[in-house]
Order: structure tokens, then sequence, then C-alpha cells
């Protein structure tokens, strides 16, 4: 039986027989824990509380004093989590979610699906694909708030803490649901502009041109390969990690960059035959037992359709002329075709 089934017998005592909260006497110090747990930093925690250094510590020392542990040590670029204290910000941290889920679910008992859904996906996905979608989709839904994130951790969906993700990677794992969707294909590309300034690059002649390149791109993976081997033969102009930034510093015509194939809808943009494509696989992730909340639902369904092979830039096959689709109404928004 259940701790608060109404059908109890009275002599087996209910947790809410207690009148105490038995964690009440510092609900208030976990929370101020857990943000120091994220921030890494006493400092940084008092400025997303709003409070100040002097507080935070006090609070961390009373919640030590009270469990009889350490929960951190100082390192020189702020505090580590003690193994206990590791233990604890992950018990809060799935406390705190499943809490968010919870309010979330009962909003959503609604006739019409109202709640919070909240997404991690790519700066470049979010911003071509998903942003421009979400007036016809707020229009069929007008009670369900997207909450979209860049992700923190592009493999791991519990990282971002959010509902759901749209990753590169499949997560094997029981508590999480997971559908295949269409592939990202990226491939060179350089503006008009650096052509005009530069001439073509061609696969004989790269080492006279300048390339732009990510932490992500060079990682020792294997994934990107064609591409490193491209610009190992030319110079590295600049350096990029934001992919939205990186998209603009190509624009600007300031090197050769490797971009998703819908770029090439810029009239400035011109696809190169490098002999680099990179196809990477989309996932849809989600918290299965975030699914059974029909907000949640429905935003994974309608991201899984946007995101699947039946979008002509993520079919399993790189086309550079793909028929127009109705998913192509953020790209021609940004790029005014």
């Amino acid at each position: 039986m259940k701790p608060f089934d109404p059908d109890q017998r009275n002599l087996v005592r209910s947790p809410l027989d207690n009148e105490n909260i038995l964690s009440g006497q510092f609900w208030g110090e976990l929370r101020v824990f857990l943000a120091v747990a994220k921030a890494k930093s006493f400092n940084r925690a008092a400025e997303i509380l709003n409070t100040s250094h002097p507080t935070v510590s006090r609070q961390v020392r009373r919640l030590q004093d009270l469990m009889g542990s350490q929960l951190f040590v100082p390192t020189q670029n702020g505090v580590k989590l003690t193994p206990k204290g590791q233990a604890l910000a992950q018990a809060l941290t799935a406390l705190d979610h499943s809490l968010f889920a919870l309010t979330n679910d009962l909003r959503a008992e609604n006739k019409e699906a109202e709640g919070i859904v909240r997404v991690s996906i790519t700066d470049g996905l979010n911003t071509f694909f998903v942003a421009p979608a979400v007036s016809t989709f707020a229009a069929e839904h007008p009670r369900i708030q997207l909450h979209l994130k860049s992700p923190a951790n592009v493999v791991s969906l519990r990282d971002n803490q959010t509902d759901m993700m749209i990753g590169f990677s499949p997560i094997e794992a029981a508590d999480i649901s997971m559908q295949k969707l269409g592939y990202l294909h990226f491939i060179p590309i350089v503006a008009k502009s650096y052509i005009q300034q530069h001439g073509i690059p061609t696969r004989s002649n790269l080492s006279q041109h300048f390339f732009l390149q990510s932490e992500y791109y060079s990682a020792k993976t294997g994934l990107w390969s064609d591409w490193n081997r491209a610009v190992d033969q030319g110079q590295v102009a600049h350096f990029c990690d934001n992919s939205m930034a990186y998209g603009m510093l190509v624009k600007a015509g300031l090197g050769i960059g490797l971009l998703g194939s819908y770029t090439i809808l810029e009239p400035n943009a011109v696809p190169l035959e490098l002999d680099v494509k990179v196809s990477v696989p989309l996932y849809a992730l989600v918290l299965t037992e975030r699914l059974n909340a029909r907000p949640v639902r429905l935003v994974f369904d309608w991201l899984c359709e946007m995101f699947g092979p039946a979008n002509p830039w993520f079919s399993p096959k790189l086309r550079l002329d793909p028929p127009q689709s109705r998913f192509d109404v953020g790209i021609k928004l940004l790029f005014n075709l």
C-alpha cells in the first residue's frame, strides 16, 4: 500500500500524520547548495540567487553542520563537490526534475494541453527551423510554453535539465525514450565576397586559402576527418565555437566554413566541392516518464516530424537542390527569399 493511500488503516501511520516536514529545517539551504553545485562558485551562486556571498557561505556551512559532512572543497577556480556532495547534488537534481514534471502534469490535466516543455537544441537548428515554426505551433496549442535551450552537453539529456533534446548520439537508458530522425548534412561553404578577394577554393589550391575552424569540428572522433584534412592544407583564419557566430564569420567572407547544407539558400553562399561531406544522424531523446504528459508528447511528435526524413534537408541522402517544403519557412525568413 502506498504511504498516502486514503484507504490505509489507522494503525499504520502515514507520513501525513506527522505535522512536521522532516527536511523542512534546511530546505532553503538545499536550494542554495544546489545553486553552488551547478555554478561551482559561491560568487556565481550568489548572483544567480540574487543574494550575497556571505549569505551563501553561511547557509552552506549550516547545511554541512546539520548533515555532519563536508560537501565542497575549495579549488583555484571555485569549489568542487566531495563524493557526499556529489551524491546529494544528484539526488536534489532528480527531485527538482520530478517536482517540475509533477507541476507541469497537474496543469496538463485540463482538456486543453497546458504547461512548459523544455527542449535542448543547437542554436543553428533552433534558429533556422524551430523558432520560425513556433508561431504555427502556438496557434494550435496556445497554452503550451516552449523553453528552448542551447544544450550544455550534446550527448547527455539529463545534464541539460530539459524534457527532451535533439541530439547527435543515441542514448541507451531505461528512463529515456529515443527516436531516430534524419541526418544533418555539413558541407564546405564560402561567401561570394571571399571568392572575389581570394578566388574560388578547389582541391588543388587549398594551401592558398583560409578556413574557419571550431573546437567541435577539430575533436579527434573521426567524424570530421575529411574536413580537418582540408583545413590542414590551408590556414586557419579564426576559431569560433558558437554555431550562429561561426555562420556569420563565413557570411562576412573571412574564410571557408563547414555549415549545414540548408545554408546554401543564402544568396551569398557558395558550396564547394572539396571531397568533404559530413552526415550526422539526428535523434530525438525524451525522458520516458514525461511522455505521459500531453504537452510533452505534442512537442516531441512535432519535433520528430520537423527533423525526420520527410524534411528534404534531413533526408538520408545529401541533396543540394531539395524540393521546397513547409519546413523552409525559417530559412526563407532569415535569407529574405
